[in-house]
């Protein structure tokens, strides 16, 4: 079990968007297993290059009503991201003074956000323009492909990850990193590496979440090693750049989710510390 099975998850703002119309993707195979792992890199939707229609429409959302406990979330997907919500509300309202919850969009192939349209190939996302994080739950049998469990606790983690973007926007982080430049020490690596930071630090004391097994949190570390700069620059290209790195390395997003895990909030300040120490 992940949540405790007698929590009250209802309260979790999570809703299930319903499926656009006019959504046309082409290709196929390889080619957009690419466009993917390449737009997991670079923050963007490239999912023009292999033939994906805009989004037009952002159809009917759900409030996932049916979602009341964490056993319902131990058993399905969408009432697991409620909890999660649910979850990361009370934790970070306890550990920021003033601080104010986003929501989680749930939805499949595309949708509409206030950063523009966003298909599956983007990945789960934060939009700081809504504040809403954005996530196609097929990403999670993405994720086996890249060397992930993609258990419960690997998926937990990516949403950790995006919260951890919301509290970098409220907290005003995000504002003042510079996010023209790339690299190993960079500021937008040095984000990705503190959201991974606040998502450990999460799980380690999130309400409503049993503790971890050993075996568990392997599960979110193979998570974080899947989407490490260096892993999708080696499956897409067969070679790594590291000035071009936007995320981090996975060695350096599992050491700073460990870094949350055992020693809290706190100590996620990773725009203080050297490049080597990141």
């Amino acid at each position: 079990m992940t949540f405790n099975e007698g929590s009250d998850i209802s309260g979790g703002r999570t809703s299930r968007r319903g499926r656009n119309a006019g959504i046309a993707i082409g290709g196929g195979g390889l080619g957009i297993l690419a466009i993917f792992l390449i737009s997991q890199l670079l923050g963007v939707d490239l999912t023009g290059l292999v033939g994906t229609g805009a989004p037009t429409g952002t159809g009917e959302d759900s409030s996932l009503e049916q979602c009341q406990t964490g056993q319902d979330a131990n058993e399905n997907l969408d009432c697991r991201m409620k909890a999660a919500a649910a979850s990361l509300e009370e934790y970070w309202d306890a550990t920021i003074q003033g601080a104010t919850p986003t929501q989680i969009v749930l939805f499949s192939g595309a949708t509409s956000t206030g950063c523009g349209g966003a298909s599956s190939a983007v990945g789960p996302f934060y939009c700081p323009r809504d504040q809403t994080i954005y996530v196609d739950t097929a990403f999670f049998e993405q994720l086996q492909q890249f060397g992930s469990s993609a258990g419960p606790l690997a998926q937990l983690y990516v949403v950790g990850h995006e919260w951890g973007h919301h509290i970098q926007n409220i907290s005003g982080i995000m504002a003042q990193a510079n996010l023209g430049t790339t690299g190993p020490a960079s500021d937008g690596v040095r984000l990705e590496l503190q959201a991974d930071c606040f998502a450990g630090a999460w799980i380690a004391d999130a309400p409503f979440l049993e503790e971890p097994t050993d075996a568990q949190i392997r599960d979110a570390l193979s998570a974080a090693a899947a989407v490490g700069d260096d892993n999708i620059q080696e499956a897409t290209q067969g070679q790594v750049q590291p000035e071009t790195w936007t995320h981090g390395a996975s060695e350096s997003r599992q050491k700073w989710f460990l870094t949350g895990f055992r020693q809290g909030a706190a100590a996620c300040d990773t725009f203080s510390v050297s490049a080597s120490q990141l």
